[in-house]
């Protein structure tokens, strides 16, 4: 049953905290997994791997992962890169802003601090994309200091440690937690301490079907004992995401597709993609739709066929797409956020998974058609 919430968690026994430190610490090393950015404590690394893990599973990272360091082995090879370069090399892990935003505090950690990743809380978490978890992670992990790294895998288990009831969605409650992890870590091993909480959360202590027989502190968890654990942690739901209609362009000129950079600052802002129409209102027709779309910029398209209609979802969209031919009759100079492109070349250019699967939507239909060149 639900209880009543204190304002803060009550402050952990002094015993208890040395038997959670010597059981967790013991698993850890008899079960951790070996993963790549483990094999040393180089912070580089270990910041890329958790900007990379951020919303996405383990499984899919340690590819991308293992292919950014070996094009950028070190913070100033990626501080020296070309955006477009790092943006590919990213290409297939979704959230872009996350890469830009590593990739401009790599030329803050160059120019600010001569290319030493800070090890001070308060200077590495000015970074652009450095939150409190992803410092925490890197000062424990990197710099063996004693500092909380809370994340989704962390609140979890402090929820049922403490059976605590409070929206593990809340800021005010992850703050409260980082404030009893504290008190958790060990002076000695504060990195390898944190990284088996995480551990825990990820093989044993896991969001549904918990696998409390095999725990190696299950005797310490309140949930346990209360037979609470299915009903913890407290997470309100999000909002679903939001349905949109969406008209792609497959535009060509002989052997040529026209790409179109998506404004900053939205949705997969700055990003290559497919002259895109979202929320088209009027009697006009798709095609038309994206005749007129395109002639403001002064361009002249023949609108063809439809190609095929897809589905994506981001965090708070969700695109309902349609693919759309048309040939360039006649334009003027495009401006630089539009490009003639060799079909050829598409892949030279880091597209989002949404025009990645239009792009391979639209090439398919027109080779099942047996037709290599114009559509029209």
């Amino acid at each position: 049953m639900k209880q009543n919430q204190p304002e803060s968690l009550p402050r952990p026994e002094a015993d208890w905290v040395r038997k959670i430190q010597k059981e967790l610490l013991t698993w850890y090393d008899q079960n951790r997994r070996g993963l790549p950015w483990r094999e040393n404590k180089d912070p580089y690394r270990i910041w890329v791997s958790e900007i990379m893990l951020q919303q996405t599973r383990v499984d899919t990272v340690i590819p991308y992962y293992e292919q950014f360091v070996s094009a950028f082995p070190t913070v100033k090879d990626l501080a020296e890169a070309p955006e477009d370069q790092v943006i590919k090399a990213w290409e297939g892990l979704g959230y872009y802003s996350r890469a830009r935003n590593l990739h401009a505090a790599a030329k803050e950690v160059m120019e600010q601090y001569k290319g030493e990743i800070p090890r001070e809380p308060e200077k590495i978490s000015r970074l652009k994309g450095v939150g409190s978890y992803t410092a925490g992670a890197i000062l424990s992990i990197a710099y063996d200091l004693p500092v909380p790294a809370v994340d989704g895998n962390v609140m979890r288990v402090l929820s049922r440690w403490f059976a605590w009831w409070e929206d593990i969605s809340k800021a005010a409650t992850r703050r409260r937690m980082e404030a009893v992890d504290r008190e958790l870590i060990p002076a000695e091993r504060p990195g390898d301490f944190n990284q088996a909480m995480m551990e825990l959360g990820a093989l044993i202590c896991t969001p549904v079907s918990p696998s409390c027989d095999t725990c190696p502190v299950r005797e310490l968890c309140q949930a346990q004992a209360e037979g609470l654990q299915e009903e913890l942690p407290v997470k309100k739901k999000g909002k679903p995401p939001v349905p949109m209609e969406v008209t792609f362009g497959w535009i060509r000129r002989g052997d040529q597709v026209l790409l179109h950079r998506r404004p900053q600052g939205g949705l997969l802002g700055g990003m290559w993609g497919l002259p895109t129409i979202e929320h088209w209102q009027g009697s006009l027709s798709l095609g038309e739709a994206l005749k007129t779309s395109l002639a403001e910029l002064g361009l002249k398209v023949e609108p063809g066929s439809i190609l095929g209609e897809l589905e994506h979802v981001f965090s708070h969209r969700r695109w309902y797409v349609t693919v759309v031919e048309a040939l360039e009759i006649s334009g003027e100079d495009l401006t630089e956020d539009y490009r003639w492109v060799q079909e050829s070349e598409l892949d030279n250019y880091a597209l989002p998974n949404v025009y990645r699967k239009a792009v391979q939507l639209a090439t398919e239909r027109q080779y099942a058609a047996g037709i290599q060149g114009r559509l029209f």
